[in-house]
């Protein structure tokens, strides 16, 4: 893991499409105070004026948090306003146009599916983490490609970044994800669909508790 960035571990929220913005941050909130301890902000619905108002107001909000604030796709938005990294997909442009941009102290994270080649050549490109799955069934994604828990067992055993799993998580079915190797475990619905949402972080944060922990032969 490069020393220039923050570690990326434990509750990775990333936020619901959700243009209240108000109803956002409350959310989010919530989120924090249950111990989530990254926040990526993905909004696919919003137009670019909203974008700018609610990711600027979450920067306010990670900032009092004290945690990363990362941008899903859109690296022009990350530099406006000083986000502390971006997480970019197939089609989200290269990780050395992003690096350029944003500078070498800024988090970057690469969406790697289901395929170990991608992560090597991210990381050897330079990316601060990788994210695999979808590891479970998801409503955000009910198309997305499918990973398993061998697949994190290996990432695990080469490569030197933070791993992050994605796709259907809960805080029930988690638990196998982190012993295989996950530093962190991305969850949108089961976090903010929630009830108590910050019942909900503090279950998904509890995962990463070392009394959970399970050594991998």
């Amino acid at each position: 893991m490069s020393s220039r960035t923050p570690n990326i571990s434990g509750l990775y929220a990333i936020t619901p499409d959700c243009a209240d913005t108000a109803d956002l941050l409350r959310r989010v909130r919530m989120a924090l105070e249950g111990g989530a301890s990254v926040l990526q902000y993905r909004n696919k619905i919003a137009e670019p004026m909203l974008r700018l108002e609610q990711v600027t107001a979450l920067r306010q909000l990670t900032r009092e948090f004290g945690i990363p604030l990362i941008i899903n796709d859109d690296v022009q938005l990350a530099a406006q306003i000083d986000a502390d990294g971006v997480h970019l997909g197939a089609t989200d442009g290269s990780l050395n146009a992003a690096r350029a941009m944003l500078g070498k102290h800024k988090i970057i994270g690469i969406s790697c599916y289901n395929q170990l080649l991608l992560a090597r050549d991210a990381v050897q490109g330079g990316a601060d983490y990788v994210a695999f799955g979808a590891f479970f069934s998801s409503r955000v994604k009910p198309e997305a490609s499918v990973a398993d828990v061998a697949l994190l067992r290996q990432a695990r055993a080469e490569l030197p970044v933070s791993l992050v799993a994605i796709g259907g998580i809960t805080a029930q079915n988690g638990l196998p994800l982190v012993q295989a190797g996950a530093d962190a475990l991305a969850v949108i619905s089961a976090l903010f669909d929630a009830e108590d949402i910050a019942a909900s972080a503090r279950d998904f944060s509890s995962l990463f508790n070392p009394y959970f922990s399970v050594t991998q032969d």
